[in-house]
């Protein structure tokens, strides 16, 4: 639970209010899926006990849809040529409530849960007797654990213009909610809006940022408001308008995203998302905010000083982290372990708790990398071309780094340590994010390792990345972050590329095959099957499709295999040909990353067709043959399109340090600019320059 939210704790009573913008689409309709959603939260809630109020917009967006629909079907032809007149406000509201309050009575009644109506106006809240029988009716519908809806009766409201008049004791929903949220005693008011929270800009900027915990003296004079909502009456200025009224008054407040389907859900377990606005906000003390630009910022100030330093400067940048590293392995163990436990507590799967440890050895290993990294060749500055284009005009190609590189990589600490050392050596800036589960163990990696770099280069050279919200931001930086490498699973993967414009590095699968031909050597064919599945199977280059040859079925060698296998805890399904001809359960799908000691086994008739297997069910990644047939194992180097091919060896093999690199970034499986394991050379570009060497 992040420090800030652990007032959380004692929430009892929340207030939730959701606007137009999320309640409808861009063209107007119910989004239904976002209503769904929030009504199962709602639900949970009230399950756990919790007393939940409903404020919600969207009536007027409703209404003005139907009665568009209404107007179409009763004019002419000649009346659609003639300019349409706005619908007035106030009977959209009319026409628009009655069908919101019947689409969530029939959502909440699916979930077994029952609502109620609660219309009022600005006026009424003028008269005490008023605001006494409000709180009665309310209290008494909580106590039967019913969700009292509220929304403004915008139909007879005394305001002319509702989405322009902000006079009254309310003027919008988000207003209401504040008043409401004292006025009931609630003790968390949420305000969903339709982006993550308040930015110090509108988001769309490139500089724009996420303000976790709005401080109205440090913050009112820096935010910049963009136009107001598409749909509602003000925005994110009303939004905040209300917040600091609420909040003043003693009730906290989270804005928050209404489109994420968990969101209040994450707010009540204490996660630091959206923004905060509270009484006491002020008297903590926050670390200043750092933005997403400028950490990006600082770090490619940083690289370029680092570039400017001496080859052998940066050689002993690498032998003093190695250094610390073996000087601190203690508190990193000690880090490390109480990530592991808490990771097994929380019942993680056994392949991501493989990943997190730290094994007995490892730090040692690790600062063995890095000091034959060290002991590379200086990748900046090669020339990699030289032309004389005249008399005394020379042009040159040479190797420098990218720039800024954004890693974000899920439960291997270990990954921290090579990425920050292949960084350092190729001269580029870094930004590096890692997965919750692995928080004490990159904390304290990464100062020790920052802790190392001189100050005459800037330990901003490497900067961690400590909230999930941030990712987002980072991926908006394409003016700053020269490329994206994600470390992780196919979702995570995914959702990068899908998120960014600046370009990913990186591979989604890690489907690897080993095919045993008919001439294959069986015990050689164990060993590497057996080092494939089992040395580390949550591994990305683990086999995780073992492909026989059709001739082989039957033998002692398979039979003795597939023992083996099992004697080592594997797990095995088969393909439609081998399920039925080994007797084994059916694997659902041949695209199938296990991670775990698991695998899958299919017959095929030659290497011709266990390629086209490769093909159509692997992720390009590793994949090996077992052949004493040459020509059987030429072909299949040749015509298996994948980042890595093998033959007689374990997919295992595919390792930045078992290929001499050192250390690795990842593995990319892309076909532009580096593939396979990616070290150094990996991480750098070229430029040209052009040197006159005449006199005149």
């Amino acid at each position: 639970m992040d420090p800030t939210r652990a007032f959380v704790k004692d929430v009892k009573r929340v207030i939730i209010k959701v606007g137009t913008a999320v309640v409808t689409r861009t063209d107007g309709r119910l989004a239904l899926g976002r209503l769904g959603a929030l009504c199962e939260q709602v639900k949970e809630l009230n399950s756990r006990g919790f007393e939940v109020i409903l404020v919600t917009s969207g009536a007027v967006g409703v209404g003005r849809q139907r009665l568009r629909y209404r107007r179409l079907l009763n004019s002419s032809f000649a009346d659609l040529q003639k300019p349409q007149l706005e619908l007035d406000g106030k009977a959209c509201a009319a026409a628009g409530q009655s069908g919101l309050m019947a689409l969530y009575d029939a959502l909440f009644s699916q979930l077994d849960v029952a609502s109620s109506q609660l219309l009022v106006t600005d006026s009424e809240f003028k008269h005490p007797d008023f605001r006494m029988q409000l709180i009665q009716t309310v209290n008494s519908l909580i106590a039967l654990r019913v969700i009292p809806v509220f929304n403004e009766n915008d139909a007879i409201s005394t305001r002319k213009a509702p989405y322009e008049d902000s006079s009254g004791i309310f003027w919008d929903n988000d207003s209401l909610a504040a008043l409401l949220a004292l006025e009931l005693k609630a003790d968390l008011l949420v305000l969903l809006s339709d982006v993550e929270g308040l930015y110090s800009a509108p988001p769309g900027e490139p500089h724009s940022r996420i303000i976790h915990t709005y401080i109205k003296e440090r913050h009112q004079g820096e935010i910049t408001f963009g136009d107001k909502s598409r749909v509602g009456r003000g925005g994110m200025t009303a939004k905040v308008k209300s917040a600091v009224y609420a909040a003043s008054a003693g009730t906290p407040v989270v804005i928050i995203s209404g489109f994420a389907t968990d969101s209040i859900i994450k707010v009540l377990q204490g996660e630091r998302i959206g923004t905060l606005f509270h009484q006491d906000a002020h008297l903590w003390a926050l670390p200043k905010e750092v933005g997403a630009h400028e950490m990006a910022v600082s770090a490619r100030e940083c690289s370029r000083r680092l570039q400017s330093v001496s080859s052998e400067d940066r050689r002993k940048i690498l032998l003093d982290i190695a250094d610390a590293l073996e000087a601190n392995e203690k508190s990193i163990r000690i880090e490390n372990e109480a990530d592991v436990a808490a990771a097994q507590q929380a019942g993680y799967e056994n392949s991501l708790i493989s990943r997190l440890t730290l094994k007995p050895g490892k730090i040692s290993s690790l600062a063995k990398s890095i000091r034959i990294l060290a002991d590379m060749e200086d990748p900046i500055g090669h020339v990699l071309k030289r032309t004389e284009l005249a008399d005394g005009l020379v042009l040159e190609k040479t190797s420098c780094p990218l720039g800024v590189l954004l890693i974000v990589f899920e439960s291997r600490p270990d990954a921290l340590v090579q990425i920050a050392s292949l960084a350092i050596r190729s001269g580029n800036g870094l930004l590096l994010k890692g997965g919750k589960e692995a928080m004490r163990s990159n904390a304290i990696l990464h100062k020790v390792i920052t802790g190392a770099i001189p100050d005459t280069v800037g330990e901003k050279l490497i900067g961690l990345v400590t909230s999930r919200d941030e990712i987002p931001e980072l991926l908006k930086l394409d003016d700053v972050i020269d490329l994206v490498i994600p470390r992780g699973s196919n979702k995570l993967v995914t959702q990068i590329k899908e998120s960014t414009k600046i370009p990913v590095l990186g591979h989604a699968d890690g489907i690897c095959h080993v095919y045993i031909d008919k001439s294959a050597d069986m015990d050689m064919a164990k060993r590497i099957v057996l080092d494939a599945k089992i040395d580390y199977p949550a591994a990305c280059n683990a086999m995780e499709t073992l492909l026989i040859h059709k001739d082989l079925l039957k033998t002692k060698g398979l039979n003795d295999l597939i023992v083996q296998l099992r004697g080592q805890g594997v797990t095995i399904y088969g393909g439609p040909r081998a399920s039925i001809e080994l007797d084994i359960p059916r694997a659902h799908s041949f695209h199938h990353e296990y991670n775990s000691m698991a695998c899958t086994i299919e017959i095929v008739d030659d290497v011709h067709a266990a390629i086209d297997h490769i093909h159509r069910h692997g992720s390009a990644h590793t994949d090996c043959v077992v052949a004493k047939d040459l020509d059987v194992a030429e072909i299949f180097l040749r015509q298996v399109d994948s980042a890595a091919v093998f033959h007689n060896a374990s997919t295992r093999f595919c390792d930045g340090a078992r290929f001499g690199l050192g250390a690795e970034v990842g593995i990319s499986t892309s076909r532009i600019h580096a593939r396979g394991p990616v070290g150094v050379e990996g991480l750098l570009t070229t430029r040209w320059s052009n040197t006159s060497l005449s006199s005149a």
